[in-house]
């Protein structure tokens, strides 16, 4: 191998090259044991080592104290939205959702087979190019809980800052931006975030879950479906995806070594802005799909002209090396996603592939 691509998929994503580098060292022979992850006992001292020290780097690195439980669960973020729902909704009580975009609709709709729910702030009538201002979330002082969608991949547009529920949980889906940045843990009840975007490969989900929230959870569902239930064995009251957490657990470490959540959200913006400076600077050949004050760190989307020119950008970056910048097919256009993994020098050689682009067809 010469040369890797240029990885900008929304997920599964890109992942940092020393993480794969030390994932294909011990891949045969993990830890001197003579066999693979893979291979040994979930009940393993080998593996409740890699799982707890995965559960104490979430803790370490968005700084929670106490209070909090880290959950590895399976089905990704889309079980979620009904685990949520069967777990913390009780009979009478309305559960608020802020609709952000593709995801936050997903989650809505998958509420509202389970009980009654609310919009409690929408950002459709501007086409989800913004994120609606925190004073126009309406927290009923009777509901479950709100629920928002801290960054929707589809759109391109993220929280600048989290709402103040008050009294009312607040359930955060954080798929896409975990750990990109510090986040006060604090204000939320419960993040949950698939992992597969920032934090390794598919096939575990990470929920964060306040402790008065499990004492209140609903006791008459499936075992599997009950947060207490994963809580209570640490994760391994069943047989988890070892490997995605093994991975999960290099991750978290090389952010660390990076300098942490701090250092993540300075590279970012750096690694952003160059991007966004191309789209900007552009005189409206690159057209921006969300308003500046929503824009993501972590998925940048924009439009070009003519579909025949987004047609020809496509088809040249992937001869250049650049991969995954077509847009969801739900909205089509173009998306660069930017998260953790993906170097300063792939967004540089991409915001000078979109100036040289634009020249050339401008």
């Amino acid at each position: 191998m010469t040369k890797r691509a240029y990885n900008f998929n929304a997920g599964p994503a890109a992942l940092p090259l020393e993480v794969l580098r030390q994932a294909q060292e011990e891949f045969v022979d993990f830890q001197g044991i003579g066999m693979s992850i893979m291979e040994i006992s979930h009940r393993s001292k080998q593996y409740e080592q890699v799982n707890d020290e995965a559960q104490a780097l979430i803790k370490e690195l968005l700084g929670i104290k106490s209070g909090y439980e880290v959950l590895f669960l399976q089905g990704g973020a889309s079980t979620q939205f009904a685990m949520i729902p069967m777990n913390f909704q009780k009979p009478g009580q309305a559960a608020g959702y802020v609709l952000t975009g593709s995801w936050a609709d997903k989650a809505i709709k998958e509420a509202q087979g389970i009980g009654e729910t609310y919009v409690a702030a929408s950002g459709q009538a501007s086409g989800f190019r913004r994120i609606p201002d925190l004073g126009e979330i309406e927290v009923r002082p009777d509901a479950a809980y709100v629920h928002i969608t801290s960054n929707e991949t589809i759109a391109g547009s993220q929280y600048a800052a989290y709402p103040d529920t008050g009294s009312v949980p607040l359930i955060g889906d954080l798929s896409s931006d975990i750990l990109c940045r510090p986040v006060d843990v604090s204000k939320f009840a419960l993040i949950y975030a698939g992992a597969q975007k920032n934090l390794g490969p598919s096939g575990v989900t990470v929920s964060i879950i306040r402790d008065d929230l499990l004492q209140n959870e609903a006791k008459h569902l499936p075992t599997m479906l009950r947060y207490g239930t994963h809580s209570k064995s640490k994760s391994l009251y069943n047989t988890p995806p070892v490997y995605s957490v093994y991975i999960m657990n290099l991750v978290l470490k090389w952010i660390k070594g990076n300098g942490g959540l701090e250092a993540m959200e300075r590279i970012n913006r750096d690694k952003t802005k160059l991007i966004y400076d191309a789209i900007d600077g552009s005189g409206g050949f690159y057209q921006g799909l969300v308003e500046a004050d929503s824009r993501s760190l972590m998925n940048i989307t924009f439009a070009i002209g003519s579909e025949e020119l987004e047609k020809k950008f496509i088809q040249e970056s992937e001869q250049q090396g650049f991969v995954g910048l077509k847009g969801h097919r739900d909205v089509g256009h173009m998306r660069a996603s930017t998260y953790n993994a993906v170097p300063y020098e792939s967004c540089k050689a991409l915001a000078e592939f979109m100036n040289d682009f634009r020249q050339r067809n401008g």
